[in-house]
């Protein structure tokens, strides 16, 4: 899998200065944490899933989850529980060589049962979805069954625990439960992938939803939890995970209330409706709440709709200004560690090679994976060249 590498009609050196890597189902956790880009969620009960997983990666989205949980009905689990192995066995049978799949379960019988079902086929996942995580037996008892299948398989599986719960949301029960959960996900480190956030599930503990002009950072009840869990979660001290962006929950737009705070200027040079398209499908806030997604340390992201995906891959490519910085500071640190102040190569900022040496070093892990963008180009071009790519497809 490589991301990009579905786009048409433009070649890989006008985009890029440093080609985004190729990952496999089998490499390093690190980098599968990473490499989630924007992971899409499809109901289990899709008649033409397998179909449906094969489209949207040909669409350049390199994860996907299976949903038995809050996506269907609780009277359509158990079809959608034999849908889904039906499912997962024609995409097996298929050779695809892509994306990564998960399954969202609702407990964790539900993991062993699939294992069952799929057989030698379970080679398809690369793991599982733990929703509504508690540091509890409930939790315990979702990584045990991760592990279990795991190891009797002898595949790569990992989870990837979701927090959601009232227990995360209300401040007085908050600290406790974080660190809780932090000690049981360290005693699992080798198969915890990353930590999924509920936005719509804290929300819904407050009676709230935001709209398509609004991100979940602007709604202060659930800007906090997501603070809260970056910062006892996401630390980067060696022993941290990666958090990934709460979902996105629209994929059209309505009556709108505020001012687009798209720019003008960056689009002037492509499509004249790429910028209108945006934002008449309240595609802005989507790019807003990736943006402050990423500036409160968070990757990757839940998306509902393939049309996301363009969004977050394009606002996760590095651009050609960060690689230079990241790059210089890395390789001062290296050559004496003495720290320092460097002038940026686009001499407009300082460097402080120890302050910044953690935030250079992640960046040069995203520029494995997204690549690096050709000098001069920015957002807008990706995005403009994979919804050209849709065009065309």
């Amino acid at each position: 899998m490589r991301y990009f590498s579905h786009l048409v009609g433009v070649s890989d050196d006008e985009l890029f200065h440093q080609l985004p890597t190729t990952f496999f189902q089998d490499s390093p956790p690190e980098t599968l944490a990473m490499a989630l880009g924007a992971t899409l969620y499809s109901p289990a009960v899709r008649p033409r899933l397998a179909e449906d997983i094969v489209r949207c990666h040909a669409e350049g989205v390199m994860s996907m989850v299976g949903c038995l949980e809050d996506s269907i009905r609780d009277s359509e689990v158990a079809e959608a529980e034999l849908n889904l192995a039906h499912q997962l066995r024609l995409l097996a049978a298929m050779d695809t060589s892509g994306p990564l799949v998960f399954v969202r379960v609702r407990h964790p019988e539900q993991i062993y049962r699939l294992a069952d079902r799929l057989g030698d086929d379970l080679r398809i996942l690369s793991g599982f979805v733990l929703p509504k995580f508690r540091p509890d037996d409930s939790g315990q008892a979702g990584l045990k069954a991760v592990r279990e299948v795991a190891e009797g398989s002898g595949l790569p599986l990992y989870a990837m625990p979701v927090l959601e719960t009232p227990e995360i949301a209300y401040q007085e029960t908050r600290l406790a439960t974080l660190l809780a959960v932090r000690d049981m996900l360290d005693q699992n480190r080798d198969r915890v992938l990353a930590v999924r956030v509920g936005a719509t599930d804290l929300s819904s503990i407050y009676a709230l939803r935001r709209t398509a002009e609004l991100t979940a950072w602007d709604v202060s009840v659930v800007a906090t939890v997501l603070t809260d869990i970056v910062n006892v979660l996401a630390r980067r001290d060696g022993k941290g995970y990666e958090v990934t962006g709460p979902v996105w929950e629209y994929f059209s737009g309505g009556e709108r209330v505020l001012k687009p705070q798209l720019r003008v200027t960056p689009f002037e040079d492509h499509d004249p409706m790429l910028r209108t398209k945006i934002v008449r499908q309240s595609l802005d806030g989507l790019i807003r709440e990736i943006m402050l997604d990423k500036a409160n340390g968070m990757v990757g992201k839940t998306v509902i709709h393939p049309s996301h995906a363009a969004a977050v891959h394009a606002l996760s490519v590095v651009s050609h200004e960060e690689y230079c910085d990241a790059k210089a500071i890395c390789e001062d640190y290296a050559g004496d560690g003495g720290g320092g102040v460097l002038r940026s190569v686009y001499m407009n900022k300082m460097n402080e090679v120890r302050p910044h040496l953690s935030w250079a070093e992640r960046t040069l892990v995203r520029a494995r994976i997204f690549g690096v963008a050709a000098e001069g180009l920015g957002f807008v071009d990706f995005l403009d060249a994979a919804v050209s790519r849709e065009h065309v497809a």
